[in-house]
């Protein structure tokens, strides 16, 4: 009996098939790896980033209370500095129009008052450089807490495309996460090691 030459031919599109299942299987099991890997690294850096964002923001609110606190001294320190002043200045007007003998004890009222009108403005001084040193600590914190928001939000895209990427099994999908990935890991990097990046125009975006 001769052999069927089609016979032959089923045999090899059978293989054929099978292969390219095989392979088909094997690639979706790589990209999966990829996929499950990226997600599960991306999610601890996350939470690194979260712990020390999260420090950052209790340091920034400390400084705004500081500031606030400083800013409400110098308030109160140059109302006083302003009453004693006006003080010396009604007991000028009635030392000149006192007796001789009253004028020493004018005169002593005043020295006491332009004492005082002086350590408020002192103090005064020293309460301005506190508000304005909290407030550059503030400007100093909120830098680093911008780069962890814009790594926060580029982190949550990536990590929403590797999800897309698992259910419909596209490598470019894949790819096209990486972009957000790149960006928001140089993002916390540079919170966490105090790089000077900020891309101003898009934290105006997103603020």
């Amino acid at each position: 009996m001769d052999p069927d030459p089609m016979q032959f031919m089923e045999d090899d599109d059978d293989k054929k098939d099978a292969r390219v299942v095989a392979e088909a299987k094997k690639f979706r099991a790589h990209l999966n790896t990829l996929v499950a890997s990226a997600v599960a690294l991306l999610a601890t850096f996350m939470g690194i980033c979260k712990v020390k964002d999260d420090t950052i923001v209790q340091a920034m609110q400390q400084a705004q209370a500081d500031k606030i606190d400083n800013y409400s001294w110098y308030q109160a320190r140059n109302i006083r500095e302003e009453i004693a002043n006006a003080t010396v200045a009604q007991l000028t007007a009635e030392a000149a129009a006192a007796s001789p003998q009253a004028k020493a004890v004018f005169e002593e009222k005043i020295k006491t008052y332009q004492a005082i009108a002086s350590e408020q403005a002192d103090k005064k001084k020293v309460q301005q450089a506190d508000a304005d040193k909290a407030d550059k600590t503030y400007n100093e914190l909120n830098f680093h807490d911008d780069q962890f928001d814009l790594s926060d939000a580029m982190l949550a895209l990536a990590i929403s495309l590797l999800a897309v990427t698992a259910l419909t099994q596209k490598r470019w999908l894949f790819v096209l996460a990486m972009f957000p990935t790149v960006f928001g890991v140089i993002m916390g990097l540079a919170g966490l090691l105090g790089w000077h990046i900020h891309p101003d125009s898009l934290t105006r975006l997103l603020s």
